[in-house]
This record gives C-alpha cells, sequence and structure tokens, in this order.
C-alpha cells in the first residue's frame, strides 16, 4: 500500500542532484532487464539540472527520506518515470502515472525497452497498449516498445 506521507510536487532546480540518484540508482538496479545508461553518472546529474528539470514537466514524490521518484512527461510522452527501488511496489509509480493522466487526459504516449518485463507488465496493468517496436532506435542500441494510452 503507499505511504500517506508521500506527497507528489513539481520538481525544483534544488531537486537535481537527488532526482539524477533516483533515476541511476533505478537504471542500474534493473540492470540486466534493460541495458546500463550510455553515460557516466556525472553526465547523468549534468543532464538531470541543465536540460531535464529547466524544461519543465518533471514531477517527483517525496517522503520522510526525501525524493524517492520522479517522472518527466512533456507534450503527451512520458520521457522519464523512475522509482527508487527501496521503494518500488507500493503504488508510488502508480500515483505518477495517475498524474500523468490527469494531465494529458487525451493520451499519452512512452517508450520502454522490450526486455523490460517488469515496466511492460505495470503500463500494461495501467491501460497502455504496445503500437510501435524498433530493433534499438535509442542511444542503447536495445530493442524498444512504444505504448500508448488512449485517455
Amino acid at each position: 500500500m503507499s505511504d500517506h506521507s508521500e506527497v507528489m510536487r513539481r520538481a525544483a532546480a534544488s531537486d537535481a542532484q537527488v532526482v539524477a540518484t533516483v533515476w541511476l540508482r533505478s537504471r542500474k538496479a534493473s540492470i540486466p532487464s534493460i541495458p546500463e545508461p550510455v553515460h557516466s553518472d556525472d553526465a547523468v546529474r549534468s543532464w538531470v539540472s541543465d536540460v531535464l528539470l529547466p524544461q519543465g514537466g518533471t514531477w517527483v514524490v517525496d517522503n520522510e527520506v526525501g525524493v524517492i521518484a520522479m517522472m518527466s512527461v512533456h507534450d503527451g510522452w512520458i520521457d522519464q518515470l523512475y522509482v527508487d527501488p527501496v521503494h518500488t511496489g507500493h503504488g508510488t509509480g502508480t500515483k505518477l502515472l495517475g498524474q500523468a493522466k490527469q494531465l494529458h487526459p487525451e493520451g499519452l504516449d512512452l517508450w520502454t525497452f522490450q526486455s523490460n518485463v517488469r515496466a511492460r507488465r505495470f503500463y500494461e496493468i495501467h491501460g497502455f497498449r504496445p503500437v510501435e517496436e524498433t530493433e534499438g532506435d535509442n542511444e542503447e542500441g536495445a530493442p524498444d516498445v512504444r505504448y500508448h494510452w488512449g485517455g
């Protein structure tokens, strides 16, 4: 069950380091189900602070330990959705996905790696359907799948 002390809010510039930490911890915990990040930890931290957060659309979930999850949504696309591995399976990702659906009731799209069975199951449970696959049209060169939620 979701912790009642969780708070969802827009990310602030001051959240850059913790947002990057959640992203990195989640990505690394998912290996080998997904490819290793192609950028160094420092490059990811710079990207979060210099690109991701300034463009807006990033949400975080806080609890008593701090930021435990992040999601970035722009123009009907969920670009990033990561929950700290210690906090997965407690409804935090579902809470973020609900926020994205409220922001874009007309529909949403996202990409995930074909090999990421856990993420694919999560999105399918929440009404997303696979609509396109590639053999690796991404930085990692790994096969991926585009999901769509019709609103």
